[in-house]
């Protein structure tokens, strides 16, 4: 047989799901960062050290031959450290025998607790502009997310808001599920108690599950407070509560997160997980433990820097021209860059990394629909001085260059 001429028309072999969403935009900003040797305040990691204290427990950890693989859903002493945090923060008592599940970063354990409650046909509502991971899991998981704008401050000293109507819309008998992240990214939105009950009782009313993402929890401004949804009457036992050390100990490469939930979901989540990654590297959930035990004196420093760091960022940036939305926590600056007349925050991002050497993450990577996010964008200032010092430098020149006084 001549293949040429008698072989079948090769089929594509990608599937519908991945052919639905594409990869992370933030990351592509980061390589670009990389090949145009700009000052990269796109993707959310520290250039920073991380503390001494995490360190030394990872290096003692893998002295002590703690290299092999870890209970499947978590060391033991992380699971323990783990409940504590949370009895100590939050209030909320939970068993980590049962109602704990250790996974490779916060990034698995969102995933691995849809796939363990989705079924195709659900529906997820996700507030937008939302962290871009969230699309791509709800559609690997068959459900169909269901989008709830945040809309921008109107006036300084004003923070995102949400229609509550809007909100009430998006919830029907197909609702499976919300997915929350406070404090947010990519805003800095943190919901308030009175924001948080009132999706509470949407919940209850359509008997759906909260899954928070509560991974920067303790990066907070200007008197703001975190509160766990989980902690909230009559949602302890609707709640998956999503955390991680990447953001609160400056350790984002090594990809040790967790789920806390009910025991028949986490007896889900954990099936799942076992046959996504297995398990988080031993050594670090060893140092994890240890970290989690840090005084509040370490807590209340790391907000003294950051918000140093915040105020930094605003002064710069409002510089240069952007119009800044002023975070209430997380590390990261949503901005309106219409003063600049660009076509779209596509084309001005890869004009910022490629013309002025800064890297920053188009707003459309944030949003479900083509033009949401079109004259945004978002930079990060988990950055040492040095480095917020050399992007100001390089912004500085923007004014000048697009016929405006800063």
């Amino acid at each position: 047989m001549n293949p040429s001429t008698s072989a079948p028309a090769i089929r594509s072999f990608v599937s519908s799901k991945a052919e639905r969403f594409t990869e992370s935009v933030i990351r592509e900003m980061t390589r670009l960062a990389m090949k145009h040797k700009a000052v990269n305040l796109a993707q959310g990691f520290p250039d920073f050290a991380a503390p001494e204290e995490i360190k030394r427990a990872a290096q003692e950890a893998i002295a002590k031959d703690i290299n092999q693989y870890a209970i499947t859903w978590g060391a033991k002493p992380l699971r323990d450290a783990i409940a504590q945090k949370f009895a100590r923060t939050q209030g909320v008592e939970t068993d980590p025998e049962r109602e704990i599940t250790v996974c490779c970063g916060s990034t698995e354990a969102m995933i691995a607790a849809l796939l363990a409650v989705l079924n195709p046909g659900d529906e997820v509502v996700v507030f937008e502009p939302f962290y871009e991971n969230y699309g791509p899991d709800a559609i690997l998981s068959g459900a169909t997310p269901r989008f709830v704008s945040l809309r921008p401050p109107a006036a300084a000293g004003e923070t995102w808001t949400f229609d509550r109507a809007e909100l009430a819309a998006a919830f029907n008998t197909r609702t499976r599920a919300i997915i929350l992240n406070t404090p947010n990214n990519p805003t800095g939105k943190v919901f308030t108690r009175e924001e948080m009950e009132a999706i509470r009782d949407l919940c209850v009313q359509w008997n759906a599950l909260a899954i928070t993402d509560e991974i920067y929890e303790h990066i907070l401004y200007d008197g703001a407070s975190h509160i766990s949804m989980a902690s909230l009457e009559g949602m302890r036992e609707r709640t998956i509560t999503i955390n991680g050390l990447s953001k609160t100990y400056s350790v984002t490469g090594w990809r040790v997160g967790w789920a806390i939930a009910p025991p028949r979901i986490s007896d889900a989540i954990r099936k799942v997980h076992d046959f996504l990654t297995v398990g988080a590297a031993a050594p670090l959930q060893q140092a994890g433990a240890a970290a989690l035990g840090f005084p509040a004196a370490y807590y209340d420093k790391m907000k003294v820097d950051y918000l140093a760091r915040r105020d930094r960022a605003l002064d710069f940036l409002g510089a240069a021209g952007f119009i800044c939305y002023r975070p209430a926590g997380a590390y990261y600056i949503m901005t309106d860059i219409s003063r600049f007349g660009a076509a779209d925050d596509v084309a001005f991002a890869r004009y910022l990394v490629e013309k002025i050497g800064v890297a920053v993450v188009p707003g459309s990577s944030f949003y479900s629909q083509p033009g949401g996010g079109a004259q945004q964008v978002r930079f990060t200032f988990c950055k040492t001085e040095q480095t917020l010092r050399a992007a100001a430098d390089r912004l500085a020149v923007l004014p000048q260059m697009h016929g405006f006084k800063s």
